[in-house]
């Protein structure tokens, strides 16, 4: 199996969003962890009032899960999405988290930025920034942010204890991490790993539970916690229709508390 470099991962993760972000219609249209919005965000834990409260154009159906679930989000806090895309769990949490709150959303794929930021200014949100940026070098400054989001990014990152040291340096002590992602509970046969539509679609890039496990404990995230989203095979099934990759990877949420010192 060819082994890719790390910049040959993130431009081919880019190529693939940018063009998903360039589509006129509301859905993803590209095999993986996407799928016909709106309907898409219903079966992974989003419920359908809070989908429609989000602007047009915010919902691409990408994701594995809802982070806004196990966020408990309270108003006034900062919050960071990792991998914002169009911005509809940015948008979800900054009516969580109220005028006096704020929301960072965080992407590399400039067409994505410019999207979430035309649907921002449509809705009226003046409570959310999107910036352009990589999880592995976040343009956020040290210990400013109370919750991390994201929804089935760091999978596809190459670097991913680069994201949690990150996420570790730009949470204040005693934030904590509200995070939906793919996992491997097993290893790729060597034709699914090398097939690049598999990593760009949130499969071959899933760290192993306990890699994702050791990672944060090392970093001195407490409280960890990762459940595995059995229910989710049945979706990740559809991604890849045929292939079995629902037999390798699952949906989990992931949480961590940043000790306070």
């Amino acid at each position: 199996m060819r082994e890719r470099s790390k910049d040959e991962v993130r431009a081919a993760v880019r190529e693939q969003y940018g063009q998903v972000a360039r589509r006129e219609n509301s859905g993803c249209g590209a095999p993986g962890c996407c799928g016909p919005a709106p309907e898409a965000g219903l079966g992974l834990g989003y419920s359908r009032q809070e989908l429609g409260t989000v602007p047009e154009g915010a919902n691409l159906g990408l994701g594995c899960g809802n982070p806004q679930a196990i966020a408990a989000l309270r108003p006034g806090e900062t919050v960071l999405d990792l991998g914002a895309g169009a911005g509809l769990d940015c948008f979800l949490a900054a009516r969580q988290v109220g005028a006096q709150g704020r929301v960072i959303g965080v992407d590399m794929t400039p067409e994505m930025v410019q999207k979430a930021r035309d649907n921002a200014r449509r809705a009226g949100v003046a409570n959310v920034d999107f910036r352009l940026g990589e999880i592995e070098h976040l343009p956020v400054a040290d210990g400013v942010v109370d919750v991390i989001l994201s929804n089935c990014v760091i999978n596809l990152s190459p670097d991913k204890e680069a994201v949690f040291a990150e996420a570790f340096r730009v949470l204040k002590p005693g934030g904590r991490l509200a995070i939906a992602d793919v996992v491997a509970t097993a290893p790729l046969p060597a034709e699914l790993a090398d097939n690049v539509s598999m990593l760009t679609g949130c499969v071959s890039g899933a760290a192993p539970v306990e890699r994702v496990r050791q990672i944060l404990t090392t970093l001195g995230f407490e409280q960890v916690q990762i459940d595995l989203k059995e229910e989710s095979r049945a979706v990740i099934r559809a991604w890849f229709p045929g292939s079995g990759v629902e037999n390798y990877v699952v949906s989990a949420t992931i949480e961590g508390i940043k000790a306070r010192g």
